[in-house]
């Protein structure tokens, strides 16, 4: 079996059939030319496909084990397209601290439509199978989740899913495919913001989706035709550039962010540390057995909340933004940011306090790093 490390340059369409050219052209157009009336060739317009964008697609369906892959022009768009596999009166099961660009989408647009969900704990297995209804449909959970590192059992929440006949839909932007497949481990459909990790530099906005089943290839695909938020050849060429060093880079990231929340676990600035590498993350166990490292995000609380503001505005290689999964470090305060758009109560009930700070650790030297975050916490 080929190994990850290799398929991320492999994989998929990796050069250019018809010229040979090791690196997948951009085709920057819009339109193909027939060979007759009523006889397009393979391709015809490129909404409904182009080279470019089908290259990138087979290596996320080669990389995570999917019969076929799916690009978008953002990650939300690929969510959007997957949760409109339901209809009215379809109940969805999803994870209580999801992204929330994800949760507005769901409580604010496609409620519209008459679809119902109810926001679970799926660590409590228990409470995952109590909130089963006749009418549920799918799980829709992140993990690690965003942006409270929650760890989910793939294996055992899609094995209950199975059980009451509703898919399982991971989120896989925080582990990409090199350290976890969710395909291998149940899970029907699998969704990423590329424009994360798996760009990984910061210049791209992207979506990729991929599923086990070529009946749900076939309707996503529908869909995606039909929405019409696809991504551009461009988008799809530096998606796919970036995935090349995807390992190089999975591997620097995890390891800079395990020594980094050892030092923040190990700070009197600091109350709490969220990251599934270390041995008393509440999901740790289960991150062993399903990840193979632990990627490169990190949560914390700092013991006075009231610090955070200077903290975050006191850093040099950390750059204050949202996003994640660049070469580059960035911290951001998710209340404030990412995750405004979840109502301050419901935020605070999941654990999302307002003074909780996200890292995205880059591949930058560690040493640069700790003595960044040390300062910061030293002038507090």
């Amino acid at each position: 079996m080929t190994s990850l490390k290799t398929k991320v340059i492999h994989g998929g369409i990796s050069t250019d059939r018809t010229t040979g050219a090791v690196s997948v052209p951009i085709y920057q157009t819009s339109t193909y030319k027939q060979n007759g009336l009523g006889q397009p060739k393979e391709y015809e317009y490129s909404r409904s496909g182009n080279p470019t964008r089908h290259a990138l697609e087979e290596l996320i369906a080669d990389l995570e084990g999917g019969v076929q892959g799916f690009a978008f022009s953002s990650g939300l768009a690929g969510i959007h397209a997957v949760l409109s596999l339901f209809s009215t009166g379809d109940h969805i099961i999803l994870a209580d601290d999801v992204y929330g660009g994800t949760f507005r989408l769901m409580d604010k647009v496609l409620t519209k439509t008459g679809i119902i969900y109810d926001l679970v704990d799926l660590s409590n297995l228990e409470d995952l199978k109590a909130a089963f209804k006749a009418e549920t449909k799918a799980v829709y959970f992140e993990t690690p989740s965003n942006p409270l590192l929650k760890v989910l059992d793939i294996k055992e929440i899609s094995s209950i899913a199975k059980a009451h006949n509703a898919l399982t839909l991971v989120d896989n932007t925080f582990a990409t495919p090199y350290l976890q497949q969710p395909i291998a481990l149940g899970a029907d459909i699998v969704l990423h913001s590329a424009t994360k990790y798996l760009g990984g530099h910061s210049d791209v906005v992207a979506g990729l989706v991929t599923t086990n089943s070529n009946e749900l290839a076939s309707e996503i695909g529908f869909l995606q035709n039909s929405i019409g938020a696809v991504l551009g050849p461009q988008d799809s060429w530096l998606v796919q550039r970036g995935i090349k060093t995807l390992a190089l880079r999975m591997e620097a990231h995890s390891a800079n962010a395990q020594k980094i929340a050892e030092f923040l676990e190990a700070s009197q600035a600091v109350s709490k540390v969220y990251y599934p590498g270390l041995v008393n993350h509440e999901g740790h166990e289960i991150a062993k057995k399903q990840m193979t490292a632990f990627g490169g995000m990190i949560s914390f609380e700092l013991t006075d909340e009231n610090a955070v503001k200077n903290f975050v505005e006191n850093l040099r290689y950390f750059t204050l933004a949202e996003s994640l999964g660049g070469v580059e470090s960035l911290i951001e305060v998710p209340a404030v940011m990412t995750h405004a758009s979840i109502p301050k109560e419901l935020r605070e009930e999941i654990g999302i306090k307002d003074g909780l700070i996200r890292l995205s650790v880059g591949v930058e030297a560690l040493e640069d790093l700790l003595t960044d975050l040390k300062e910061a916490l030293e002038k507090e």
